[in-house]
């Protein structure tokens, strides 16, 4: 039993430590996830959506530190009891998500590794069943030096791991393991391979027929039925197929789309606020002063926001800034840079530099 549990020890304390890491190096990340979930889709919490950046870091700390604290000895009591119940959580929104199909990927990985809603229910069933594991071997859960050293350990983790914390929040993520992540690619991101997996959908139609709203299959053809009115139409997701890595990412102005255009631009600059009117005022001031030299040294510079022109006019009637606003879909901006504003270089579609406002004069415009 002694090895039993010494295995799930191990297995547990791993898993929740690589789990806390992917989220401590990117916890806007776990915030946007957090969104996601207290969304009136979800669990109609809206009400905790300003707190969503506290939940997230709260929660990555606390999961991180459990497996910290499973892998040294310290507080074995407390510490398989908290990851009990942390775990039974998990487990209750996973299945919340998978069965009524709310949230397609639950981010327990953060970027670095996407799982499926139930295949993230199963692996919350394993970690379920090996801290079961551990509570009934909790005596034999012992620090692996001393309980001096073990304390110390945690100490210096913690603090670690919050100066990791506050460290990316006002710079960018110090591992990136998204598709926007320098060195990538843009357009090649976008490309299905060849043979790759159709996705295949499942239409459920719904007309209007002698007065009552009735639902028909695609095979029915209810739009052939004489008299009939139509009412709407769901789509079921039966097979997902392949999803390129970037499937969403597009540069609008004035409603044409010129991502082709701009992915063959050698000198690209885009600053990127996902929200305008939250964007911070030092960081467009910073930015300013960017763009001028940007502007100066041959860059092509857009505005890449969700925001609408009119929000971007009044901006660029106080900033004076010189160049024009692209548009793209909120999500897709959070992902591409985890700041408001962000500085974006590219070169013919390859990401060169990515930045925070914060070190937009650490930005290299050759």
């Amino acid at each position: 039993m002694n090895i039993l549990t010494q295995i799930a020890r191990i297995l547990v304390a791993v898993t929740f430590i690589f789990s806390g890491f992917v989220k401590l190096v990117d916890p806007l990340g776990s915030a946007y996830k957090f969104e996601e979930y207290f969304g009136a889709d979800v669990l109609n919490l809206d009400f905790l959506s300003p707190y969503a950046l506290q939940f997230s870091i709260i929660l990555i700390l606390a999961e991180i530190m459990l497996g910290v604290m499973l892998l040294v000895g310290f507080k074995a009591k407390l510490t398989v009891w908290s990851l009990f119940f942390i775990t039974l959580l998990f487990l209750f929104l996973t299945w919340y998500s998978a069965y009524y199909n709310k949230v397609t990927d639950c981010g327990c990985f953060g970027d670095a590794i996407t799982l499926t809603p139930w295949e993230t229910f199963y692996k919350n069933i394993i970690l379920i069943a090996l801290i079961l594991v551990l509570i009934k071997g909790v005596y034999d859960i012992q620090p692996i030096i001393s309980e001096f050293f073990v304390k110390i350990v945690t100490i210096v983790s913690l603090l670690s791991f919050i100066f990791i914390t506050f460290f990316v929040l006002k710079h960018l993520p110090i591992v990136d393991f998204r598709a926007y992540a320098v060195g990538k690619n843009i357009p090649e991101g976008m490309v299905s391979p060849e043979g790759a997996a159709k996705p295949i959908f499942e239409d459920t139609w719904i007309y209007k027929v002698d007065g009552v709203d009735k639902k028909y299959t695609t095979e029915e053809k209810p739009w052939n039925i004489e008299g009939a009115t139509f009412v709407d139409r769901k789509t079921k997701t039966i097979e997902e197929g392949y999803v390129p890595p970037i499937h969403d990412f597009t540069m609008e102005i004035d409603g044409e789309d010129i991502t082709d255009i701009l992915m063959q631009k050698e000198r690209l600059m885009l600053i990127v606020a996902y929200d305008l009117q939250k964007a911070k005022v030092e960081g467009l001031q910073k930015i300013k002063e960017l763009s001028e030299k940007a502007l100066q040294n041959g860059y092509t510079v857009y505005f890449f926001s969700a925001s609408t022109n009119k929000d971007y006019l009044k901006i660029k009637a106080k900033y004076n800034f010189e160049f024009d606003l692209l548009f793209c879909d909120e999500t897709t901006l959070k992902t591409i840079v985890r700041a408001n504003p962000g500085i974006v270089i590219l070169n013919k579609g390859v990401v060169k530099e990515k930045r925070s406002w914060v070190d937009a004069d650490k930005v290299k415009l050759e």
